[in-house]
């Protein structure tokens, strides 16, 4: 059996990212950037006033105060959005407000609040610096800097950041298509389940969890534990989809066909059985220059080595450069222990202050414990961790 770490770095290297494409910027959130993006212009792209007030030259107002007001003459107004051919001179003053282009000759922004009007003049009662209260043309983003690096997602910051300085569209990796495709004769999705059947959930977890990567999920009927279907199906699959993630029919019983199915289309078996707990009969093959995770049928340990196995490689395809599992740390509440000898990804709960405590029943069938669960724990074979004990927390949604 392959270690955890051994079977990432299999998968990860067997990897290449997809064709990048140029997107409209509104259709590019959690997409990859397939380029280095550099800033067009700068921002702010002029000097800027901060607040409501007024355009000044800061020396005209150096002793002013409450006790002995220093007057000045209204010359205009600039609204947001437009500007002012008028300079400012000494002993005038430009009405502005907040994002109001800062005329000529001025430079500093008396706030509103620290002026009064009287007798047609402007009665200003403090002092300001040269460029208080003004944002500077430049001073946030200069023009041709890096914006966006090559490999990192599209967040709703970074589209801020796009549309402000006028980006319309951006060149992303190519999403790829997965299917889902959940195998089993015990499986049934409406009605009343018959002796021994149980009601499918995996098809929808996993494609939940792949939306979420960045991939576009096409789920495909349930299949029968039956050779011939399997084979199909796969087929089927493979002729539309970049990667194909299925679960059920993976280990060794004599119904488990996903491994014979896939041989049998031309797929070639990269690796079979991890060293993890929950996830043993993991399968990764390769069929042509598409990928095949084959997942175990115990929901747990489907959910487990999609985040551990299938989330790095579906990453790698999009050109993502961060392939791993936000971590940070977190203390135990309680004590853990892991009396097997393989790594045990540990269902846990992880509370605002970063105590961890676990989620409940950890069988690989216990979905009510998955539920609960906000983090995972990759606990050594044969460990106690006293309570306590800062240790290291995979976290998969916030």
């Amino acid at each position: 059996m392959l270690e955890v770490d051994d079977a990432q770095k299999r998968i990860v290297s067997a990897v290449q990212p997809l064709a990048s494409e140029n997107v409209p910027l509104d259709q590019t959130v959690r997409r990859i950037l397939a380029k280095h993006v550099a800033a067009p212009i700068s921002l702010p792209s002029f000097d800027n006033s901060a607040m409501d007030g007024y355009a000044v030259h800061a020396v005209d107002v150096q002793t002013a105060a409450a006790a002995t007001p220093v007057s000045l003459k209204c010359i205009g107004a600039v609204p947001a959005g437009q500007a002012i051919e008028t300079a400012v001179n000494r002993g005038t003053c430009v009405r502005l407000f907040t994002g109001s282009a800062l005329p000529d000759g001025a430079n500093a922004v008396v706030m509103q609040e620290e002026t009064r009007i009287a007798n047609g003049m402007i009665e200003v009662f403090s002092s300001v610096k040269p460029w208080e209260n003004v944002r500077l043309a430049g001073e946030d983003i200069k023009a041709g800097i890096v914006v966006g690096e090559q490999g990192e997602p599209v967040t709703a910051a970074r589209l801020a950041l796009f549309g402000a300085l006028g980006i319309a569209e951006l060149p992303v990796i190519r999403r790829p298509i997965v299917g889902v495709i959940g195998t089993g004769n015990e499986l049934v999705t409406t009605g009343q389940p018959g002796p021994g059947q149980i009601y499918e959930s995996n098809r929808l977890c996993l494609a939940s969890l792949i939306t979420q990567i960045g991939a576009d999920v096409r789920v495909f009927a349930l299949v029968r534990d039956s050779l011939g279907e399997t084979r199909a199906a796969l087929q089927a699959a493979f002729e539309v989809c970049d990667a194909v993630v299925t679960t059920g029919g993976v280990s060794v019983g004599e119904h488990d066909v996903v491994k014979p199915a896939f041989q049998a289309i031309g797929g070639t078996c990269e690796f079979w059985k991890i060293a993890v707990k929950p996830g043993k009969p993991f399968m990764f093959g390769r069929w042509r220059e598409k990928l095949l995770f084959g997942l175990p049928g115990n929901p747990v340990s489907a959910f487990v080595t999609c985040l551990v196995l299938v989330r790095p490689a579906l990453l790698k395809l999009q050109g993502a450069k961060n392939l791993w599992l936000p971590a940070h740390p977190g203390i135990l509440a309680e004590e853990f222990a892991n009396q097997g000898d393989r790594i045990h990804f540990i269902r846990a709960n992880v509370d605002p202050k970063g105590m961890v405590c676990s989620a409940g029943l950890q069988a690989s069938h216990a979905l009510g414990s998955l539920a609960n669960a906000n983090a995972l724990l990759a606990m050594p074979p044969e460990t106690i961790w006293p309570a306590g004990r800062t240790v290291e927390v995979l976290r998969w949604e916030f």
